[in-house]
């Protein structure tokens, strides 16, 4: 599906179809930012979702793997 991922804060977490999926690694420049080469505050791409596991991936050849949090009623880290 078509996707826009949060990554002012870098990429950590996102919520797809209601459920929350944590980044397996978590990418960021060290300073709260999303690592060179991404955009920012969102980067559009695709989301796909299969059991428990979401991958994003974008036309700029980046990939994210997520896994679900079960239970989990929000983001761990909010970013202002």
């Amino acid at each position: 599906m078509p996707f826009n991922l949060f990554t002012h804060c870098g990429i950590r977490e996102a919520l797809v179809d209601g459920t929350y999926f944590l980044a397996d690694k978590i990418l960021y420049d060290g300073n709260g930012n999303p690592p060179a080469g991404w955009d920012n505050p969102y980067q559009a791409g695709t989301m796909t979702v299969s059991g428990s596991t979401a991958v994003f991936r974008d036309a700029a050849g980046h990939t994210v793997t997520f896994h679900s949090r079960p239970g989990a009623t929000g983001f761990l880290n909010m970013c202002s």
